[in-house]
């Protein structure tokens, strides 16, 4: 594959040849998940350095073992273009990048902060929030955060926008301790000062999960939260397009309570070769590159909408600020789930998703598209076109599936893979892989073997 892969090629060669085919399941293919993006080869050098052999428990200057000289030197350096990349003043804001995901990050905010069984009150997951946010169905407790706390969600409106009227009063009556704004599947900005207003007539604190936008944020095509929030939470893989990893932003006097709550409270010894490379990305963040490619990651997005409204689809808020575009798929009769299907068959990552209407997310009427991969691969608003007259074909494809063959899943399935239909999905998938094997592709690879579905 290349000589970056040569020892584990020679010494593992069934998991090299496993990683060679997700290489070129992401290569040939269009992924179109909100959540996913591809890194850059700076990022991937620093997970794959001699950082990761290093342990360091504890905070810069203050560690729990020897040996961790040039390490804080690492951490430092992200702490301080992680407030630099966000515009925010040293003395006012500080920032732990040790949190090893975004869920983590969630819960040591949470639990820095409250005690068992106090409120919460964050976007209901069929209403593009996060499982982490307290999500539950009934009686059921979906997250544990939902088990940790008394969780009271928020909704959307039937057009899409969060109903804030609606959550002032309930949060009034609830009288949460923690407020959460930011979401998984909102494709619009947030009015930070109206949850602020919230938060201050009910004494709550105001945490925002910026997981999703940040990139927006860092590059100002968004709204800040941060002149409203005493926390804000966030990955830094999804628009910011760094590696897998997670954040807490804090206000200088919460400044013990996040640390201590991160370790010794939540975790161990942080991940020196993620923080690297969460620090090199971050200084991408800050070029004007970067607000350039943010700038087309939405008007990509924007297009993409458009054009499937063309075909007749809904589309929640009838557009999007962000990267993010979700398809109400009820009037069109047909579930998230089988459209994920039939994309996946040929090589196109998308996710069923709830929209408005939905009673659980697990049955879902809709999906949700995102527009950050392939931006970062090189597609533009003529590919954004079409791509949308690509899913609508499919669409179609799977309505007449289900009118022939049932609503189960299952059967769904077996068709797909019948003789009636292999041969379609198949020429669907090679036309797909012959559009973008040749898009830009980040990795380490300096020499990669020919797809043998490409020489055919």
């Amino acid at each position: 594959m290349s000589s970056v892969f040569r020892n584990l090629s020679r010494r593992d060669p069934k998991l090299f040849e496993i990683i060679k085919k997700e290489y070129w399941r992401q290569r040939t293919g269009i992924e179109l998940i909100a959540s996913e993006n591809f890194t850059s080869p700076s990022v991937l050098e620093c997970l794959g350095s001699i950082l990761t052999n290093k342990y360091s428990e504890g905070l810069p200057g203050r560690r729990y073992y020897g040996g961790n000289e040039f390490i804080d030197e690492v951490e430092n350096c992200c702490r301080d273009r992680a407030l630099n990349a966000f515009k925010l003043n040293k003395e006012e804001w500080g920032v732990n990048v040790q949190p090893y995901s975004g869920s983590v990050a969630n819960i040591a905010c949470y639990l820095g902060f409250l005690k068992l069984h106090d409120r919460i009150m964050g976007l209901d997951l069929p209403s593009g929030g996060h499982l982490s946010h307290g999500f539950y169905i009934g009686d059921k407790k979906i997250n544990h955060t939902s088990s940790m706390f008394e969780s009271l969600p928020y909704q959307i409106k039937e057009d899409g926008y969060i109903d804030y009227e609606l959550m002032e009063d309930l949060a009034m009556r609830f009288r949460p301790k923690l407020i959460i704004c930011g979401g998984s599947a909102y494709p619009r900005d947030f009015d930070y000062k109206r949850f602020r207003e919230i938060c201050d007539k009910i004494g709550a604190y105001l945490m925002c999960d910026m997981a999703h936008i940040n990139g927006f944020i860092a590059t100002e095509l968004m709204k800040s939260p941060f002149p409203y929030c005493d926390f804000v939470t966030t990955t830094t893989h999804k628009t910011l397009r760094g590696p897998r990893a997670g954040m807490i932003f804090f206000r200088k006097q919460f400044e013990k309570q996040i640390n201590d709550s991160v370790f010794p409270g939540t975790q161990g010894g942080p991940h020196q070769n993620k923080i690297a490379a969460v620090a090199t990305q971050l200084l991408e963040v800050q070029t004007p590159e970067f607000k350039d490619y943010m700038t087309r990651v939405r008007d990509n997005a924007r297009v993409l909408a458009d054009e499937l409204q063309k075909f007749g689809y809904n589309i929640s808020t009838d557009g999007t600020d962000n990267h993010i575009v979700l398809v109400n798929l009820r009037n069109k009769k047909i579930t998230g789930s089988k459209i994920e299907t039939i994309c996946e068959a040929v090589n196109i990552s998308i996710n069923k998703n709830a929209v408005f209407g939905d009673t659980s997310p697990l049955s879902p009427g809709g999906i949700r598209l995102g527009t950050s991969a392939m931006t970062t691969r090189g597609f533009n608003e003529e590919d954004m076109k079409k791509l949308a007259n690509l899913l609508n074909g499919l669409i179609e494809l799977a309505i007449e599936i289900q009118e022939k063959y049932g609503k189960k899943l299952v059967d769904f399935k077996k068709a797909l893979k019948s003789d009636e239909y292999a041969e379609r999905i198949q020429s669907v998938k090679f036309g797909i892989q012959m559009w973008v094997s040749d898009y830009y592709f980040p990795d380490l690879h300096t020499q990669v073997d020919s797809h043998p579905a490409l020489q055919e």
